[in-house]
Formats: structure tokens, C-alpha cells, sequence
């Protein structure tokens, strides 16, 4: 009877198909009630599942995975099956894509944003600074006094802020500091909160009017292309023409480490460089090894879930999270995705630690080595190369000598 009311929760014990049964097994009646405890467990299940905090009709996580991004379950949604093959095909066989189509797919794509609350659009791109930049513009559009809303093909696929601010690795002169921002479709657009509105970020690279890259995406894509390129030609060349296209993906190992934001806002060391400049070794480091795969303090484990909720909903696909070597230190990881998809993941990543932490009074550091006589944090990148026939090239199969 005790193990029986441990199994009944106390929503369930609520319902009533199954408040009586639990008294009849309360009371002693345990064997001739095995059927009815079938039948309680049947009823429990009917029930409805807790819902995730924020999430209007979602009861799983896999319900509100992805909710924040524009990715293939969301524009099988909003745009037609046309334009959704035409898309997708731009997209897995890198071809160009022409402007009607794009309008096609700008439409589609406000209409899932503006249902978000997405009143500004923005080319999300990563300049030479760290990290990533954008500017804002909204989506209004004058007719005679009033406006209305409008995403264009156009808007979607390139915009043109002042690129004279931005690190150029002596590229240019100021007067020629024209910089374009141009969308890269094979990264899902998504949805930025921030308290009171949203905004629709379109992941872009950037580049001078010359076609100089001015930014980390461009390379990455330049050489995800010329990597496709030589390694088809390398398949066809030993009669493996089946396979034609070529892709790395990526999977990055985020190390970093969490502190009292109270006591990170008494070191203007850490503050401005991100590490400790000066201090004294502490009495216990990581000598013991015995932080490692440990347990989490209750306080930290509700940032680090909270950060991971926001990335689910991101549809970035976090999955691990563990204590590292060092006291203080953490880790989380993604499941691999298509390299330039992980770079941006990650820096998202970062980000939504960052704010989720100072919600939390906690500080996050990203630093390879914040503190001396510890062990500093990895970004430990996890790559293969596969092609549109086999899910990786490092699998040698079943029989490797082929």
C-alpha cells in the first residue's frame, strides 16, 4: 500500500478515476486490485502533463523546441509547398536564389515573426570585434497617414550599414567604408526577446564592395565550399560518383565558469579583461579532482536550466552539462549541426548564458584562462566531413578495407 501511494502523484490522486482505487489499496486490498491498477495508470496518463514555464499549450520539451527559429517544421508551416521545395533545394545544393522566391519566402517569414511579436528585422552578422553585431529597422512601410508592415525579398537578402567602425585589417580607407550584409539561408532566422518587443535576426555575412570578408561567416563558408568542391572531385576521381555534395559539421564544447556576480562586480580586473589580473592562491584548487562530474549547487543548476530552455527554444539542440575540472567550472554542449549553423550556435550560446546568469546574480566567464593554477576553458570543436550519401567519412563502415 506505501509503494502504491508513492506511485499516485497528487494531481492524480485529484482525479476521479483514480482516488478510489488508491483507497482500496490503501486499505490492505492490494491483489484484488491489479487490474484497477492497470487501469489507475491508464487514467494517470489521460491526465494533462505539466507545462513548461512561459509556454502557452506546450507540455513536452519537444513541443517548444524550436518555437524561436524559422527552421524547416516552421516554414513547412508558413510558406507552400513550392516555394518550400524551391528553398530547400537553394539550401541543401547551394544554388542561387531568384528575387521572386525570396519574396516568397520574406512573406512567410514575417507573418511567423510578426505572430511572435517581431516589430524590427535585423541582419545578424559577426564582424571582426568577437561576437556579433546588427542594426535594427522595422518593418513599416508609409502609405499616405498610416503604415503597414512589410518584409521584402529585397530587405530579406542584403542590407547596408556604415561599415567604417568595423575592424578591417587595414582593407580599406575610411572613405571607402562602405560594408553589405547578405543573408545566409542555410542558417535558420530566429526571434530575439528582449522584455518588451522582438526582433526578427536574419544570420548574414558581411563583406566590402570589393567582396573583401569582413567578417568570421565569410571565410567559414568560403572554405565549407571549396572543402565541398575538391572532395567531390577527389570521390568522382576513385569512381565514388554517387556522392555529390560535401559538408563538415561541427560540434563546439562550451567551457566556461560561473561566479558570484556580487564578487565579479568588486574586480575591475576580471570586469574589463575577463581573468584575474593580481589575487592569491586559494587554500584548495583543483588538487583533488574532486569537482569534476560533480554535483551541482541547486542555485547554479536553475541558471544552467533556464539558459538551456532558452536554447531549446532557440533550436539550438543543448544536450550535455556538467561540472569540470576545476571549482567553478562548467560545460555544455550542443549536438553537432552543419559547421557555420554551429558557429552561430554557439555565439547565441554565449549570449543567452550571459543574460540568463545576471538574472541569476551570477557572472560567466568565457576567458581560455581566467585564473592562474587552474585549468583554463576549452571551446573544444568536435568536426567531421560527411557527404549526401554517408552521415560522416570518419565511420569506416563494417567493412573498412572497401
Amino acid at each position: 500500500a506505501a509503494v502504491a501511494r508513492r506511485a499516485f502523484t497528487p494531481a492524480a490522486t485529484r482525479s476521479a478515476a483514480v482516488a478510489p482505487i488508491l483507497a482500496d489499496v490503501a486499505a490492505g486490498a492490494w491483489a484484488s486490485h491489479t487490474n484497477k491498477i492497470g487501469a489507475a495508470h491508464r487514467a494517470m496518463s489521460a491526465l494533462p502533463k505539466p507545462r513548461l514555464p512561459g509556454y502557452e499549450g506546450a507540455t513536452m520539451l519537444a513541443d517548444t523546441f524550436g518555437v524561436d527559429s524559422f527552421n524547416r517544421r516552421a516554414m513547412k508551416a508558413y510558406l507552400n509547398k513550392d516555394v518550400y521545395a524551391a528553398v530547400t533545394d537553394c539550401i541543401d545544393n547551394s544554388k542561387p536564389m531568384d528575387r521572386e522566391l525570396a519574396d516568397h519566402f520574406a512573406e512567410g517569414l514575417q507573418r511567423w515573426a510578426e505572430e511572435r511579436g517581431a516589430t524590427h528585422f535585423t541582419h545578424w552578422f559577426q564582424p571582426l570585434t568577437s561576437g556579433f553585431a546588427y542594426k535594427h529597422d522595422s518593418m513599416i512601410k508609409r502609405e499616405g497617414d498610416h503604415v503597414i508592415t512589410r518584409l521584402t525579398g529585397k530587405m530579406l537578402t542584403i542590407g547596408e550599414p556604415d561599415g567604417s567602425s568595423f575592424p578591417n585589417g587595414g582593407l580599406r580607407d575610411t572613405h571607402e567604408a562602405r560594408g553589405y550584409t547578405v543573408w545566409d539561408p542555410s542558417s535558420p532566422c530566429f526571434v530575439a526577446n528582449h522584455g518588451t518587443g522582438t526582433t526578427l535576426c536574419i544570420p548574414s555575412v558581411f563583406f566590402s564592395w570589393k567582396g573583401d570578408a569582413l567578417d568570421e561567416k565569410t571565410p567559414l563558408l568560403r572554405s565549407s565550399e571549396a572543402l565541398n568542391r575538391e572532395a567531390v572531385a577527389l570521390l568522382h576521381a576513385i569512381g565514388e560518383t554517387e556522392h555529390t555534395r560535401v559538408h563538415a559539421d561541427s560540434g563546439v564544447e562550451q567551457e566556461f565558469f560561473l561566479l558570484e556576480r556580487d564578487y565579479y562586480l568588486r574586480r575591475p580586473d576580471i570586469m574589463q579583461t575577463g581573468r584575474s589580473l593580481l589575487g592569491a592562491v586559494p587554500p584548495k584548487g583543483q588538487s583533488l579532482d574532486d569537482q569534476y562530474f560533480g554535483p551541482f549547487s541547486d542555485r547554479f543548476l536553475r541558471a544552467m536550466n533556464d539558459a538551456e530552455v532558452a536554447m531549446w527554444k532557440m533550436g539550438i539542440p543543448q544536450t550535455t552539462r556538467h561540472r569540470e575540472v576545476a571549482p567553478g567550472q562548467y560545460e555544455m554542449a550542443p549536438v553537432f549541426a552543419p559547421a557555420n549553423v554551429a558557429a552561430d550556435y554557439n555565439l547565441l550560446q554565449m549570449d543567452i548564458l550571459t543574460k540568463v546568469c545576471e538574472a541569476h546574480d551570477l557572472a560567466v566567464l568565457f576567458h581560455e584562462k581566467p585564473f592562474a593554477n587552474l585549468n583554463g576553458s576549452g571551446k573544444h570543436n568536435n568536426w567531421s566531413v560527411g557527404t549526401n550519401k554517408i552521415g560522416t567519412l570518419f565511420e569506416p563502415g563494417d567493412k573498412p578495407e572497401d
